[in-house]
């Protein structure tokens, strides 16, 4: 029970932070490209409890929207979307449009000087992630900062659960995740192919994300893709589900998966990391016997880790005979952590700021603003990781049979 009341009131605070500090005169002022129904979630709410960060426009292409969405969430301007961008007292831009946009966008803003948050998948391919994340404004001196806003890479649960896997024992990894039927309708942007849809955009980008995190490489091949996909209008070729099986490095096997149409009570995503086994010392034991581990480390939630994750770490042993290698024991051992601070998660960034409120979005944020203010910064996504990230979805769909998504039309100058 105790535990229950604690997740409530955690969940309540993420919503409503208690802590909302007077906003600071050099605070940063960002426009909103679009009423978009995640900007609450990604931006708003958790720019509740930053003193830093002001929310100052939002633009739609619905002045009526934009007036509604203003009044709803207390944002001072509506504006159009080219006046955000000319406005010289907007320093940040967050944009949360729909997938096919992110490019267009991106780069108008990027040239308009303002600093960029952008909803992942950063593009709608990796062609527009290397001309988007290459601009040569992003390099200049006090140039725009530039994100992919991929929240759930700055929760400090991540941090806790990759200190405990070593790459160099890993020989598999897979990753879940999945939205309820009820949770989606074919009308929706994720199921727009004119607009970059399909469940590999929208949840696979997490579980590809995942691998990549997990094994701190990149995938060589995939290795095969299967997907359920629409075949109609607008929405053909978009994969409402897949199950995608890539090689790295040394032969490691990853496994992503996930569905927009699935059943109808929700699972949390989890992603799980499968270790070789290797020989531990036990001085205890003969000389005829020897001592064998083989571990598996799984995070619960790995999506989104306010509401709930937990890692766990299950340790198989075997006590073997060196000459016939036969099985003399065998037991198993599972702990569990949580780490909803980087406090709770220790190690080298245990020192980061943090309440167990905060959501990866508000993690995120705080990285966002010290890069923009020149700072340091421990967690970030740089530019050659998100084209990476990029280039590994287009492998699966290539793989697929549906192929990448469509470039966009917009030409940079």
């Amino acid at each position: 029970m105790g535990s229950l009341v604690s997740m409530i009131g955690r969940i309540y605070q993420a919503f409503s932070p208690p802590q909302q500090p007077p906003k600071r005169g050099d605070a940063l002022k960002f426009g909103i490209l679009g009423a978009a129904s995640i900007a609450p979630l990604a931006l708003i709410t958790p720019a509740k409890s930053h003193p830093e960060v002001i929310i100052q426009a939002v633009s739609a292409r619905n002045r009526k929207k934009a007036q509604d969405f203003a009044k709803a969430h207390s944002i001072p301007d509506r504006l159009t979307t080219q006046d955000i961008l000319n406005d010289p007292n907007i320093d940040c831009v967050f944009i949360p449009l729909p997938n096919a946009l992110h490019y267009e966008w991106a780069v108008r803003a990027i040239r308009a000087g303002k600093h960029v948050l952008v909803e992942k998948p950063s593009v709608s391919n990796s062609t527009e992630a290397e001309a988007l994340f290459t601009l040569p404004e992003l390099s200049q001196p006090n140039g725009p900062v530039l994100l992919e806003a991929f929240h759930s890479r700055f929760f400090p649960a991540w941090s806790y659960f990759r200190s405990l896997v070593d790459p160099s024992l890993v020989e598999h990894v897979n990753a879940v995740s999945m939205i309820p039927w009820w949770g989606t309708s074919k009308d929706d942007i994720h199921f727009s192919y004119p607009l970059s849809g399909g469940s590999m955009m929208a949840m696979g980008t997490y579980n590809m994300a995942a691998l990549r995190m997990a094994l701190a490489a990149e995938p060589e091949e995939c290795l095969s893709c299967q997907v359920h996909a629409y075949t109609d209008g607008i929405h053909n070729k978009c994969d409402y589900d897949f199950h995608a099986t890539f090689r790295f490095p040394n032969g490691i096997i990853g496994e992503a998966s996930s569905t927009l149409k699935g059943p109808t009570y929700w699972t949390p995503s989890h992603v799980t990391v499968t270790q070789k086994e290797v020989v531990v010392p036990d001085a205890t034991l003969p000389l005829s016997q020897t001592k064998l581990q083989k571990r598996q480390l799984t995070l619960h939630g790995f999506v989104h880790g306010i509401f709930w994750h937990r890692i766990d770490i299950k340790d198989v042993y075997q006590i073997r005979d060196r000459e016939s290698n036969k099985v003399l024991r065998r037991w198993e051992t599972t702990s569990y952590r949580k780490a909803y601070t980087f406090q709770e998660a220790g190690g080298e960034f245990a020192h980061l700021p943090g309440e167990p409120f905060w959501m990866s979005y508000r993690h995120q944020l705080e990285q966002f603003v010290n890069r923009v203010k020149g700072r340091e910064t421990q967690h970030w996504i740089s530019g050659a990781d998100s084209i990476a990230q990029m280039k590994m979805l287009d492998m699966a769909y290539e793989k697929s049979g549906l192929g990448p998504r469509s470039t966009s039309s917009f030409q940079v100058k």
